[in-house]
């Protein structure tokens, strides 16, 4: 049995020699002086031996210890040079897989069943707020004080639905982590009530009594607004789309003989194809269009950089530079339709509801997903922009006297 001392005066010889301590564990010490722990034991019926460490790095003692631990693992039917190669393997696993790393493969194993626009707000929502603050750490080390303080950052500068969105993200990226073996536990499942509490609103939308003066703001155009701009929320207003489906819409999609516009199922958020029947003063703003941007993929291409589609937050700031923000959003007009055309020309909920491209409510729902009332949703997109016009003639705003924008 060794002593620290003996340990340490043991003088290197020219050749390599070693000197025992018990159950196994012996010191190969070098010509060059350096010193190495190993350990023999059988596994299996065989003679194994395993690497314990460097001394001084590793002391008799710290040996003892390893040795004993390797032992037990024997014990146990483990052998402990395989259980050692694991754990290395699994230590260099954890550092390749970062959070950021396993978000994107989860990101790019999934987005193919996501609308375009959603795959794109996804990744875009982990850059901002996710991968700054965590992206860089081994996704099975992150505690969940550490995923709690990335998702408070976001919560105290008061956006409440980013802040809960993010955290469902992080959920999913760690249902996706786990069963592939990049970490063992979910630091997400239960940080939701350590969130302030938060209730969710409905969009902000108009009134139909206040479309006429909404709509005179518009024309006046105190604003100084870019003429395309004015024509997508005409056009918005007019369809109810998703300010997404609008400003992503380029022109194959619309045939205008037909006066019908069909949006690519990869572009709706149900992943379904929708058709929107265009009434004649859609038309009319789709033909002004095409004179200002018919030489461009996109129907309502950036004003500065026409190779990319309208930016979202084009609609939004224009509502506000009108003097409604806070009042109206882009899906407002949403809202406003659904309202006003069921309770002003009296058309069933479920026409309205197909009309708006709607998840089902319920599997009864589903099965009637056939029943897209065709007929009857172009009757209604043609007295829903008639109705429009009537109302703002009340106001002297009628659709074919827009002036353009200086």
């Amino acid at each position: 049995m060794l002593t620290n001392a003996e340990v340490t005066n043991a003088k290197p010889e020219p050749k390599m020699r070693r000197t025992y301590d018990k159950r196994g564990l012996y010191m190969e010490i070098m010509p060059n002086g350096s010193k190495y722990w190993r350990l023999k034991y059988m596994f299996n019926g065989k003679d194994k031996r395993m690497a314990l460490g460097v001394y001084p790095e590793v002391t008799l003692a710290e040996a003892r210890d390893k040795r004993d631990a390797a032992r037990k693992l024997v014990a146990a039917g483990t052998d402990p040079a395989f259980a050692k190669k694991e754990d290395r393997r699994q230590k260099t696993l954890r550092c390749i897989h970062t959070f950021e790393s396993v978000a994107r493969e989860w990101h790019k194993a999934h987005s193919v069943n996501w609308a375009g626009h959603y795959a794109v707000n996804v990744i875009r929502a982990l850059e901002r707020d996710i991968f700054p603050r965590i992206g860089d750490r081994p996704i099975a080390e992150i505690t969940p004080l550490e995923l709690l303080e990335a998702i408070k950052r976001i919560e105290k500068r008061g956006a409440h639905e980013i802040t809960r969105r993010c955290l469902r993200l992080c959920g999913q990226i760690y249902k996706y982590a786990i069963p592939n073996g990049l970490a063992e536990r979910n630091p997400a499942a239960d940080l939701s009530g350590a969130l302030v509490p938060y209730k969710k609103s409905h969009y902000a939308a108009l009134d139909v009594k206040d479309v006429p003066a909404f709509l005179l703001a518009l024309d006046r155009n105190d604003a100084r607004l870019y003429q395309q701009t004015r024509n997508a929320m005409k056009m918005l207003m007019l369809t109810f789309v998703r300010t997404t489906e609008l400003i992503e819409s380029t022109w194959d999609e619309f045939n205008l003989e037909e006066a019908v516009w069909e949006i690519p199922a990869e572009r709706m958020k149900m992943r379904k194809p929708h058709i929107v029947p265009l009434s004649r003063q859609v038309l009319e703003i789709l033909k002004e269009q095409k004179e200002m941007a018919g030489k461009w993929k996109w129907v309502f291409p950036s004003q500065v950089r026409p190779l990319n589609p309208m930016s979202n937050n084009t609609i939004l700031f224009a509502i506000g530079r009108l003097g409604y923000k806070g009042i109206m959003t882009g899906h407002g007009f949403r809202a406003l339709a659904m309202t006003t055309i069921k309770e002003k020309l009296g058309y069933r909920h479920e026409v309205v509801d197909r009309q708006l491209a709607h998840a089902h409510r319920s599997s009864i729902d589903a099965a009637y997903d056939r029943a897209q009332f065709l007929d009857e949703r172009k009757k209604m997109m043609q007295e829903w922009s008639d109705f429009v016009d009537a109302i703002a003639s009340e106001g002297k705003v009628i659709y074919g006297s827009f002036k353009k924008a200086n």
